[in-house]
Order: structure tokens, then C-alpha cells, then sequence
């Protein structure tokens, strides 16, 4: 099965977060999109491994995914290092997508700069060809996406380019709220952590309107990209 795109996160619902609503409106067009989860999120503050299992596959069936799977690194502690860069090559030879979209290149939580690093340098290995992998017993070809860009997460980034989103956050925030462990809920007897307050739910709106604002659009979100911004034409340009 091949991919149009394929969103790496660290953690189960860093894709969400990131560019939920960029996934949402790309398979409301006819791209198949999946998602790769690097860990299982189980040093998360709030909640269980097990109960992020299960919110992640809601999640995915909310945006419609052709695909979801967990590489199940150690949250916290994974490396980029050729025993996890091979085995994300793996997925990425098996689906050939176009476009990787990975965690943002700097950030709060340590993982998603490695993530995002990890993912990089293994898009680029999964083009070389001598590099060799097997999966589920067949011998793969080498194959590199054609982009990768890198969505914004907890830092205020500046991004190099902004999706037209408008029309898609409210499935985004679903797809978010289906990790009802990690959000603010009054009833909750846990930690409050960064991403429980109020605030935090609301920014996924107020930072989507704020970017949308500066390119003359309801709702946006941002990216990063490895090499300048290419267009056809300027009227490309929204």
C-alpha cells in the first residue's frame, strides 16, 4: 500500500496537535495519509500506555487514516541511532510516501527534536541504496520522500510556509480530544501538566486563527521545511 504522506510523531498525538487539521483537509481531497508513532508515550504524566493505545486509534479513525503504528521506542530515552533509523527506513519503504511530515525541530520536550532529527536522517538512508532491508520477509527498494517538513508544536516557531486549514480545525480538535487522559477535564483526580490548563486547549484555536489571520484565512498551521520553498508561478501564492 502506498502513501501520499506520512506523519511521524514522537508521542501519540504529537501528529494531531501538529497538523491535525492539515491531515484532515489532505484525505478530505483523496490523499491517503498515515501516521507513525515512535513511542507509546507511557512516561506521560497523566494516564497509561494502554489508554493511549486506545486513544490513538480513535483519533486516527476521527482524521481517517489509511494506517497508524507504533515503532514502540522508549519514551524519553530513544536514540537516533542506525538501530532506529532502520527501522523507521522499514515503514518508509514500505509505504513510499511523497511527504513526511515529523515532529518540530526544536521544542520543549526533548523527544521531539530527536524525533524530529531521527525522522530527517532516516529519510534520507531509506534512499540509498545500499542500504538493505527486509520486512515481513521481503527484501525492500530503496525509496526517499520528496519533502519533509517539520510541524510546530509547544515553541512559537516562525514558520517558512502556512497550510489554509479553514473548515478542518473542528476535526482537529476532535481528533485531539480523543486523547481524553492527557487534556483538562474538571472531574480529573491527576497531575495537572503543561497541556491540561484550559490555556493550552484553547490555543489549539487562538494559535490556528492567529496564523490564518496574517495570510487572510479563518484557520492555519505552520511548518518548517530542510530547503527553500519551490513554486510554480507567483500566482501560486495565496
Amino acid at each position: 500500500m502506498k502513501l501520499d504522506i506520512l506523519a511521524i510523531g514522537a508521542h501519540p498525538d504529537d501528529v494531531e496537535l501538529g497538523c491535525g487539521a492539515t491531515i484532515a483537509k489532505e484525505i478530505s481531497t483523496g490523499k491517503k495519509v498515515g501516521i507513525l508513532d515512535l513511542t507509546r508515550g507511557e512516561l506521560g504524566t497523566r494516564g497509561t500506555a494502554e489508554i493511549r493505545d486506545l486513544e490513538a486509534v480513535n483519533a486516527a479513525k476521527i482524521l481517517g487514516v489509511t494506517m497508524r503504528h507504533n515503532l514502540e521506542f522508549a519514551d524519553g530515552f530513544f536514540v537516533n541511532n542506525t538501530v532506529s533509523q532502520l527501522e523507521i527506513i522499514k515503514i518508509i519503504r514500505k509505504y513510499q510516501p511523497e511527504i513526511v511530515l515529523c515532529n518540530a525541530v526544536d521544542d520543549r520536550h526533548i523527544d521531539h527534536g530527536k524525533g524530529s532529527r531521527l525522522a530527517s536522517d532516516a529519510c534520507f538512508l531509506s534512499g540509498l541504496l545500499k542500504i538493505e532491508t527486509i520486512h515481513e520477509g521481503n527484501h525492500q527498494r530503496a525509496w526517499r520522500p520528496k519533502h519533509v517538513y517539520h510541524y510546530i508544536q509547544w515553541k512559537n516557531l516562525e514558520p517558512d510556509f502556512v497550510v489554509d486549514v479553514s473548515g478542518y480545525l473542528d476535526k482537529k480538535r476532535e481528533a485531539v480530544f480523543a486523547y481524553e487522559s492527557q487534556f483538562h477535564k474538571k472531574e480529573a483526580n491527576e497531575p495537572e501538566t503543561p497541556i491540561t490548563s484550559t490555556n493550552f486547549r484553547d490555543s489549539i484555536t487562538y494559535r490556528a486563527q492567529d496564523l490564518g489571520r496574517l495570510i487572510g484565512v479563518e484557520h492555519a498551521e505552520g511548518f518548517n521545511v530542510e530547503r527553500y520553498v519551490g513554486v510554480a508561478s507567483l500566482s501560486d501564492l495565496i
